[in-house]
């Protein structure tokens, strides 16, 4: 999708956008993205070196960028964060929740400590950000995106922490779109499908042939890209969806429907053998 035929470049122009988790991976991707696209763009996670090579790569484009350093896990840490882009800009016109942690580990061989782990960055992390930007939102007219997955609706084998996790964020997702929507604030999800060039699909799929069985599992028979999550979260930002509120929108060419089932029985065949 050609986000620049049916979206006005000048709509993201100064908007303020922060993104968790934005300094690697489909996040880092959408950080570029609205960089690209004019916006000033606050990224944060856990390492001081992502942070200041993501930062300076942003404003190597021409973007007004910040960036701080922070555990989703640690709800003090991220409200201070957040409050200094705050001071910095103003309010928030864009807020992407996109930290996330994930491992595959069959539940019997999985400590507590492990599946912790995974609800903790996924889930309450998600809970973190959006509770620690609530003050500072644009009210009414800013947008909220939350990162899930296809384990939010799809069991998958070795997947039971993430299963969890993700499917609490999109709850989240439709109860703050009710919540927060009489404010003016719009709550959505995007569910990416397997998006080449990231850790997961590196980690996912190690070997040739689950790659070619996951690309074969996905109705489009390719990948994704980071460009088409960026896309959607455009398209979820503008003016063009302003009516769309507490929607969890699959970006995977059709993958969840049947595709992300059958490559999931596969990956627990092979992490079972492994086991």
């Amino acid at each position: 999708m050609n986000t620049t035929s049916v979206i006005n470049r000048q709509e993201f122009a100064r908007k303020h956008v922060m993104i968790s988790g934005g300094t690697s991976g489909i996040n880092r991707g959408i950080a570029e993205h609205f960089a690209e696209m004019g916006a000033c763009v606050a990224v944060c996670s856990r390492t001081q070196s992502k942070v200041d090579e993501t930062v300076s790569a942003l404003q190597a484009k021409g973007a007004v960028a910040l960036g701080f350093v922070a555990d989703v896990r640690n709800y003090e840490q991220l409200e201070q964060g957040i409050k200094k882009v705050a001071e910095e800009w103003g309010s928030i016109d864009i807020l992407i929740a996109g930290a996330a942690g994930n491992f595959p580990a069959l539940a019997n061989n999985m400590s507590s400590n492990g599946f912790r782990a995974v609800i903790d960055i996924d889930l309450l992390g998600t809970y973190h950000t959006l509770r620690a930007a609530f003050p500072f939102l644009k009210k009414p007219g800013s947008s909220v995106i939350n990162i899930s997955a296809p384990q939010a609706s799809v069991p998958m084998i070795a997947q039971a922490h993430v299963c969890a996790a993700k499917a609490g964020v999109d709850m989240i997702t439709r109860t703050l779109a009710l919540e927060w929507g009489p404010k003016g604030i719009r709550v959505n999800s995007i569910i990416p499908g397997p998006i080449q060039g990231t850790e997961v699909v590196d980690r996912f799929f190690p070997t040739e042939e689950l790659q070619k069985a996951c690309v074969d599992s996905v109705p489009l028979r390719r990948m994704g890209t980071k460009r088409d999550i960026s896309n959607a979260c455009l398209m979820l930002s503008s003016s063009v969806s302003s009516y769309i509120n507490g929607v969890v929108l699959p970006v995977d060419g059709g993958w969840i429907n049947s595709g992300a089932a059958s490559i999931g029985e596969k990956l627990g065949t092979f992490f079972t053998a492994c086991d």
